[in-house]
């Protein structure tokens, strides 16, 4: 079978590595990554077994890859909300409104947190957990630099808010996520402008 297939529309090849990663991220979110088998992928993608293994030696590298690429989405859907803010409340409150287009792009089959979805079923150790938590340690630094430039004489008080709004922005995720629904998130975003508004 070929590494490539033309994508719709488009006259160009798109690669085999592009497609199992797609295949995988859909799969890995809908059904975890553990009940997902290299067979399933293949078959999803359209590809052999083995293109599949000339670009990841190792289900648990195709893992990593599609831990990085959420990562990275992520990061670019944050960047996309942040060209939007006017201040840095603003820009706090664009890191709540990527999680919430998450969970909107999810739609019904929104289950939470991709990645800590991924992490929950690695053992303590594990390489992907690390990449989950420097994730969250990034996302958190983020709401940290501009709550920084609202209290730029306040570290301590920046530090203290920046956690308390990252706490509050898991939790609302997990629970959004156990309840396919993200009103939670709604309700997080507007608990953390009333918290803003008052700094």
């Amino acid at each position: 079978m070929s590494g490539t297939e033309r994508a719709p529309g488009s006259g160009k090849r798109r690669p085999a590595r592009e497609r199992v990663l797609a295949a995988a991220a859909l799969r890995f979110y809908n059904d975890g990554v553990t009940a997902t088998g290299i067979d399933t992928i293949t078959a999803e993608a359209g590809v052999a077994k083995m293109s599949l293994y000339n670009n990841f030696s190792s289900k648990a590298e195709l893992v990593r890859a599609y831990l990085d690429a959420r990562h990275e989405e992520w990061l670019t859907q944050y960047r996309s909300r942040l060209r939007q803010a006017r201040s840095p409340r603003d820009g706090v409150l664009a890191v709540f409104d990527t999680y919430i287009d998450s969970a909107t792009a999810a739609g019904d089959r929104f289950r939470g947190c991709g990645l800590l979805n991924a992490a929950a079923e690695m053992p303590a150790g594990d390489e992907g957990r690390a990449l989950v938590r420097r994730h969250k340690e990034e996302v958190e630094h983020l709401i940290a630099g501009h709550i920084a430039a609202l209290l730029p004489e306040r570290a301590d008080d920046a530090r203290t808010m920046a956690e308390h709004l990252t706490l509050l922005l898991e939790g609302a995720m997990t629970r959004a996520g156990l309840e396919s629904d993200s009103s939670r998130l709604w309700h997080a975003r507007a608990m953390a402008a009333r918290l803003l508004n008052q700094l």
